[in-house]
């Protein structure tokens, strides 16, 4: 078994190659399940997306059942309600192949996601019995309703209450909701709203309820195909075994869910960027100025190459992250009736790499349909081609389950935390850099270094702001950002290097060959964009007297021989441009 590190550690000590999960690892089972996802989506959903864009009635509905019949809602529900359980790596390969279908990649996430997870985790084994087996065959569609018009990001600020009937059978729901996905073919609404305005509380609610209305579809930017409408209580009542986990504990339902939400939404962008990036180079090849392919081109090659690069990251990061959860859960005993809750805090333990791959995956799908637009040029506005739909459909993955704000808030706010539980040792790792520093420039030598350049970068700037903050370092969000992006880039630059060690130690060097310029051009495009980050921290953070020598001693940390990465994408565009699509 591999090692079962703590969530965060990445930052403060090494990492084995031979411990982490790649793409490269993927077994004959894994394999069967991507191509049995990316053909359902060809034939079922792509082959439809006019009429599903269009809201044809039913299909959305015969398209989830459809794939209920293929197992592709149940891989995170027990078997003993008729789910799959499918290892986290099957699961990941699912949402991966979604990531193609657009709005129908909402749909299937919610269904399989926020819409279910909420009972297999806290659910009794009488509310899984009684709702499980319906979402596992699309006969029952679930909806996640927590956002409210006054309450998004704050999601504890919600004010539909719930009030106990005198008989104490009932609770009475009223208030409302807002942009609920699946909300008007929802059967199943996992509701939250607090008990006699205080206690924070789950609920789960069926759709036919007395009471309970939806508003008209709203009319969105992108994955039109979805519905997304308001929802209103009106005295719903709701039965009082239909409570969800405990009573004044809903905020443990709703934060223990959205860390699998996040994580689904990054696997999801992986796909989205693949399908993206071959949609441009086949246009790159096919389309023709001054006699020759576009493809041709410097300045289109170098954007097929980054469009790769960035996605070969969000790739090596989701599937060492899915390793991560797969092998805490494969440590946990789940079988007994809580077992559900034992899963939600074993994959609590890696919350911080969940928000750590939901922005920075979504962020770099956000770079790659936008240069798939500029590559098809005017054609790329046209609503014809389906790169236009990628680009609006692209935008909401921002948004979705906690705006990136929020997570990037989340991040170092995590780490704090768990340095305070004792689970990271910062004093120790903070220690040992500075006796690194007082000894002079710490010169890097290759990517290796370069990996801990980018941990060292991180861990000094937090330093510094703990220094001149202490604990209320949480209020300055702007420094929170930028430590969030310090942590993102480290994890980034030391999961696209710990996926080429394996490779190169399993195939050899001439085999990883185009791994490795990924990797090397992704790190050392990346390295000098941390340092910039690290600048702008170190002028906020000193005084005037020590800003010379915080800036000294960052320098130190960052003392390496650039690499020719306009060459290394020379080379990546040429793989990308003759494969016409994403290759490693």
């Amino acid at each position: 078994m591999m090692n079962l590190p703590k969530g965060g550690s990445f930052l403060l000590s090494p990492t084995d190659p031979q411990d982490i999960f790649t793409p490269e690892d993927f077994t004959e089972e894994h394999r069967m399940i991507a191509k049995m996802v990316n053909d359902f989506v060809t034939d079922k959903v792509l082959a439809n997306m006019e009429d599903l864009e269009a809201k044809k009635e039913g299909l959305i509905r015969e398209l989830l059942e459809a794939a209920g019949e293929l197992g592709l809602l149940g891989a995170d529900i027990p078997e003993e309600y008729d789910g799959m359980e499918l290892d986290k790596i099957s699961s990941t390969l699912i949402a991966e192949g979604m990531g193609r279908s657009g709005s129908f990649a909402m749909t299937q996430g919610g269904q399989t996601g926020i819409g279910s997870l909420p009972i297999v985790f806290f659910g009794t084994a009488e509310q899984k019995k009684k709702y499980l087996p319906g979402i596992v065959s699309a006969q029952k569609i679930g909806a996640y309703a927590l956002t409210e018009p006054g309450a998004g990001s704050d999601a504890l600020a919600a004010k539909t209450k719930a009030i106990l009937s005198p008989d104490g059978k009932f609770y009475i729901l009223n208030g409302s909701k807002q942009f609920i996905t699946t909300a008007g073919m929802a059967d199943i609404f996992i509701v939250y709203a607090k008990i006699d305005g205080e206690k924070f509380t789950a609920f789960i609610v069926d759709g036919n309820s007395e009471g309970l209305s939806t508003g008209a579809e709203e009319k969105k930017m992108g994955i039109k195909g979805s519905s997304t409408r308001a929802v209103v209580f009106d005295d719903v009542k709701v039965p009082a075994e239909n409570v969800l986990f405990e009573i004044g504990r809903g905020h443990v339902v709703a934060f223990n869910v959205l860390n699998m939400g996040r994580y689904k939404l990054a696997a999801n962008s992986v796909g989205n960027a693949k399908f993206a990036l071959e949609l441009a180079a086949t246009y790159a090849n096919e389309r023709q100025q001054f006699n020759t392919p576009i493809s041709n081109f410097g300045l289109i090659r170098e954007k097929l190459a980054e469009m790769a690069i960035r996605t070969y990251a969000i790739e090596s990061m989701v599937y060492r992250t899915g390793g991560l959860l797969e092998n805490i859960l494969h440590s946990l005993d789940i079988s007994g009736a809580d077992g559900g809750q034992v899963a939600a805090k074993g994959i609590e333990e890696y919350a911080l790499e969940c928000s750590i791959n939901k922005v920075f995956a979504t962020e770099a799908l956000a770079y790659v349909v936008d240069e798939g637009v500029q590559i098809h040029g005017g054609y790329g506005f046209i609503s014809e081609y389906p790169i236009e739909r990628l680009y609006r459909d692209a935008r909401i993955y921002r948004i979705f389950e906690g705006t990136n704000e929020i997570n990037r808030i989340l991040i170092p706010t995590t780490i704090l935390r768990r340095v305070a539980k004792g689970d990271l040792d910062l004093k120790q790792a903070r220690k040992k850099l500075k006796e690194q520093q007082n000894a002079g420039p710490l010169t890097r030598q290759g990517t290796g270094d370069l990996v801990q350049a980018a941990k060292d970068i991180f861990l000094y700037i937090f330093g510094v702001g703990l220094d001149k903050y202490g604990e209320s370092l949480l209020k300055q969000q702007e420094i929170l950002g930028r430590l969030a992006d310090l942590a993102m880039g480290a994890f980034a630059i030391e999961s696209v290097w710990l996926r080429v060690q394996k490779a190169v130690a399993k195939h050899g060097e001439a085999e990883a060959k185009l791994k490795n310029n990924l990797t090397e051009a992704f790190i050392y495009s990346q390295i000098g964009k941390l340092e910039l980050i690290a600048k702008e921290c170190i002028s906020a953070l000193a005084e005037v007297e020590t800003l010379q020598a915080l800036d000294l001693d960052l320098k130190k940390l960052v003392v390496y021989t650039p690499r020719n990465v306009i060459r290394l994408r020379q080379e990546i565009a040429a793989a990308v441009v003759k494969a016409a699509k994403y290759v490693v």
